[in-house]
């Protein structure tokens, strides 16, 4: 992955900028001033038009897509999504992703596995990253509703995305994106035989959504229930790792 190397020994440098707005929302955003624009300026109805002038700064915001710094390091897991981590739970793999697919390539098995699951809010910037390097190996979308995401069913019955990255080492990691009540486009930027970096952008969900994410076997969470997460900052696991990991809530 290009970029400037940082590390925690203090080399490379680091400034504040204002973070882009990824080209999937401009035109949301421009749509928006518009609107804004002809109830202020041809319609002088003040009282919309600077609603509406405001909610369009938030539409631009919603789709900002800042910088991030990926930690590098063998076995890591990063988060795939910015949010709230509001499960960890033992459950068996989406069936979509559970057997091996015709070219050979391995699936998650049925075996139950840690799932994480990160709720985004509207506030929470929705471009989705890649929690490991390697290749696409699987994006299965399926239609279908628009329940509250952070419900545990929403896993089965909303609209949803499934991803397989294959490690250079052969070992599938999967993740899900899963629409929510606001959220009604899941939006891929990768398909199948793709080769993407860890933190690099694969897709994002408009207007509020989940991202589930199952760890490999033998695995468990180095965040705890509660934690925000950063997509492609926050190490959500290291492969082989297993120990408790405690918070306080305060």
């Amino acid at each position: 992955m290009s970029g400037e190397l940082r590390d925690n020994q203090g080399r490379g440098s680091v400034e504040w900028s204002w973070p882009p707005i990824h080209p999937e929302g401009r035109r949301f955003g421009l749509i928006a001033v518009a609107i804004a624009l002809v109830f202020l300026l041809v319609l002088d109805w003040e009282i919309i038009g600077w609603p509406l002038m405001l909610l369009s700064l938030g539409v631009f915001a919603f789709f900002r897509d800042p910088a991030r710094v990926v930690p590098q390091g063998e076995g890591l897991i990063l988060a795939p999504a910015d949010g709230l981590v509001t499960q960890i739970a033992k459950v068996p793999p989406p069936i979509e992703l559970q057997a091996a697919d015709p070219a050979g390539a391995p699936g998650l098995g049925a075996e139950p596995v840690t799932r994480i699951s990160i709720f985004m809010s509207v506030f929470d910037v929705h471009i989705n990253r890649a929690p490991v390097g390697g290749t696409v190996r699987r994006v299965v979308y399926i239609p279908g509703k628009f329940l509250n995401a952070d419900l545990d069913k929403a896993s089965e019955d909303n609209e949803r995305q499934h991803i397989m990255i294959e490690r250079a080492d052969g070992l599938p990691i999967g993740f899900t994106q899963i629409a929510g009540l606001v959220a009604r486009r899941i939006v891929p930027f990768v398909k199948p035989g793709d080769i993407v970096a860890a933190g690099q952008r694969v897709g994002l969900i408009r207007f509020g959504s989940r991202v589930d994410v199952y760890l490999p076997a033998g695995t468990d969470a180095r965040i705890v229930l509660g934690q925000t997460t950063l997509a492609g900052e926050t190490v959500l696991a290291e492969v082989g790792q297993q120990r408790l990991i405690e918070g306080v809530h305060q």
